[in-house]
């Protein structure tokens, strides 16, 4: 007898009837709609805003206070106005910056492939660690592999030590302390002065070594690249299995990374941090 079996769409509640999967939850759609709305004019009375939103005045004035403590929307008392908030702006440059980071990363990651023959990754810093966004894959059988949308926390990957080592001092340890140092395998570093000591190492030299810290029988090298601030924002790295990527191979790997996340860097206008 055969059995039909359904897998769970990734992204989609455990417990999500199927037949509400593709059912918008409405007070985000009219909120999210809303806002589009905002975003067309150069400020809108509230009359205005609910008319062309097709909203009750009472909805849209409790959505506007919920969007505006949020950031998203702005009272003009002067003029009467609502207007688009700042925190739109932060959250349309953090796409485009995604856009271009995966866009110039791009050659450096064929590069990295090319000259390491290993699987080249970009990740991306968010608060408590990092979310690969692209990936070139090598040719070898057996290799590493990153889902788009993969997250890692900071100490157990290449790229995110090459990022938290750029971190300011205080706030690195806050969110350290915030999110811990869990245990992955036997070699991940769980104390807070091995971690220290690692990261003052990869400010010497440039690059970040994973040294099968988050998966046994991989090792990753991992190299910060920097916004127009000096901010560690991302990382490129390459990864493989420890057959392949040996200490010698990495000794000939990092300063390849290094150069790499360093023309990545110049390519979205960004700077190292001064010394």
């Amino acid at each position: 007898m055969s059995q039909t079996v359904q897998h769970r769409r990734r992204g989609r509640p455990r417990q999500a009837p199927a037949e509400a999967e593709d059912a918008p939850v409405q007070s985000l759609d009219r909120a999210l709609a809303l806002l589009a709305t905002l975003a067309e004019a150069d400020g809108l009375t509230l009359t205005d805003l609910a008319g062309r939103a097709d909203l009750p005045m009472s909805t849209a004035y409790r959505m506007l206070l919920t969007l505006q403590r949020r950031g998203l929307a702005e009272f003009d008392a002067s003029t009467q106005l609502w207007l688009v908030g700042v925190e739109t702006f932060r959250i349309g440059t953090a796409f485009l910056r995604r856009r271009k980071l995966a866009d110039c990363g791009r050659d450096a990651m064929q590069g990295l492939v090319a000259a390491c023959g290993e699987t080249a990754n970009l990740a991306v810093a968010e608060e408590d660690g990092v979310v690969f966004v692209s990936q070139v894959e090598t040719h070898e059988a057996i290799r590493a592999f990153f889902r788009p949308g993969t997250r890692a926390l900071f100490h157990a990957s290449g790229a995110g030590k090459a990022i938290l080592a750029y971190r300011p001092p205080q706030a690195a340890a806050a969110t350290l302390k915030r999110v811990g140092l869990p245990r992955f395998t036997e070699r991940t570093l769980t104390t807070l002065p091995a971690l220290l000591a690692d990261l003052a190492a990869v400010r010497e030299r440039g690059y970040a070594v994973d040294d099968e810290e988050r998966n046994l029988g991989m090792r990753c090298v991992g190299a910060p690249i920097f916004n127009e601030f000096g901010e560690a924002v991302a990382g490129l790295s390459v990864s493989g299995p420890t057959v392949r990527v040996t200490p010698e191979a990495i000794a000939r790997f990092g300063p390849l990374v290094r150069d790499a996340a360093a023309r990545v860097t110049r390519a979205i206008a960004g700077r190292p941090p001064a010394a």
